[in-house]
């Protein structure tokens, strides 16, 4: 247990303000501060800072607590990451012989384990079982660099090529089905949860592997398939690509909506794209976003699910404080599909023109009045 005299001075040490400021843009109400809550989506206010008490509350989730619990939701962190944290922060050394719940040493095994699951994958893909996934990427127009950059592999029509691999590295079933790898068996048991599948890792910006995305190789469903939440990922506050992106020299980042988006963007030279993980954007998205980047390109596709897509990431990215513009992709329907057609020069010239997000909203607005009506026309104004 920590002594109750260092948490109280690590209280004190730490502004709440600041530390939430981090994440959530905040704006004042007379004593108080409010913004969108990075738990749950929402368009409406309902997160409040107190910092008379400094806590924090969700009048929509009902999320409240103190920073380190703040930091433990939004991070994902137990309890004693939490404090080293702030500690951190605050330039104060957590005493000596402080313990934990052991989870630290769980979620550190399970890290420990992906990182494992993602060295098996990726040389599967490389060696004579992975022929066929290796020609779809080559198909794809994917190069071995950039395969090899990304960490990709392949998980083989199997039901027990990982779960037996990572037994032989002293894994237990019960490690794996907590990282998802896994699925426990109906009659006891478990067989490996990818099968068949292009595998992507999914890395944080710690460089750990917290989870995976498979893309089918075969006629099964779905198509794809993401690891679940786990104690280690949480797909609200993760961007896939984005420890390569931070480092990008681009004063914007380019908003993808899947994988195979995000890596021909890189392989064509456009190493500031990122993309949500099989989830809509999120406001915990957006607060991720706003630490490295004042600016976001969306490069959704031009389907109407893409367009309803940019249309509910707009608002959330403008409440975070985060300029937002729209590249349009037609005739094509992705970045990928984009980049193969008409090449990284034509999209950059499409980047150049992008267009303003608010001016983007009132163009899908206007589709959906007659204004050669005046009726029309006039209900159209009252809407914009």
């Amino acid at each position: 247990m920590l002594p109750e005299a260092f948490l109280n001075e690590l209280k004190y040490n730490t502004d709440i303000e600041q530390v939430i400021g981090r994440y959530v843009q905040l704006r004042r109400r007379g004593k108080n501060l409010t913004g969108l809550c990075p738990f749950h989506s929402e368009k409406t206010p309902s997160f409040t800072v107190y910092p008379d008490t400094q806590s924090f509350y969700c009048f929509g989730c009902g999320a409240g607590g103190d920073a380190i619990t703040f930091m433990k939701k939004i991070e994902n962190l137990d309890y004693m990451e939490a404090v080293r944290s702030l500690a951190e922060r605050a330039g104060m050394a957590v005493p000596e012989g402080a313990v934990d719940d052991g989870s630290r040493q769980r979620k550190a095994r399970i890290l420990e384990l992906n990182r494992a699951a993602a060295r098996h994958f990726h040389q599967n893909l490389m060696a004579q079982r992975g022929r066929e996934a290796r020609k779809y990427l080559v198909d794809r127009g994917l190069t071995k660099a950039t395969v090899v950059r990304f960490g990709i592999g392949y998980a083989p029509e199997s039901w027990d090529d990982l779960r037996d691999h990572l037994r032989e590295k002293g894994f237990t079933d019960e490690e794996m089905i907590a990282a998802a790898l896994v699925s426990p068996g109906k009659k006891g048991g478990c067989y490996d949860a990818f099968r068949n599948r292009i595998i992507f890792p999914i890395i944080d910006l710690r460089g750990d592997v917290i989870g995976f995305g498979g893309r089918g190789m075969g006629e099964g469903t779905p198509k794809y398939l993401n690891s679940p939440e786990t104690k280690i990922f949480d797909k609200g506050r993760n961007l896939y690509g984005l420890n390569l992106a931070r480092s990008t020299k681009q004063p914007q980042l380019l908003l993808c909506e899947g994988y195979m988006d995000v890596i021909a963007l890189h392989q064509a030279g456009f190493d500031n794209a990122v993309a949500s993980l099989g989830t809509a954007l999120t406001s915990g998205h957006a607060s991720l976003l706003k630490r490295y980047t004042k600016e976001v390109y969306l490069t959704y596709d031009s389907d109407g699910a893409g367009v309803k897509a940019a249309l509910r990431a707009i608002p959330i990215l403008r409440e975070a404080g985060i300029a937002a513009k729209v590249i349009d992709m037609r005739p094509h329907k992705d970045p990928d599909e984009f980049i193969k057609a008409l090449g990284a020069q034509a999209y950059q010239e499409r980047i150049d023109a992008a267009e303003n997000s608010f001016l983007y909203e009132i163009r899908m607005l206007e589709r959906q009045f007659d204004l050669s009506d005046p009726e029309g026309k006039t209900a159209f104004y009252k809407e914009a």
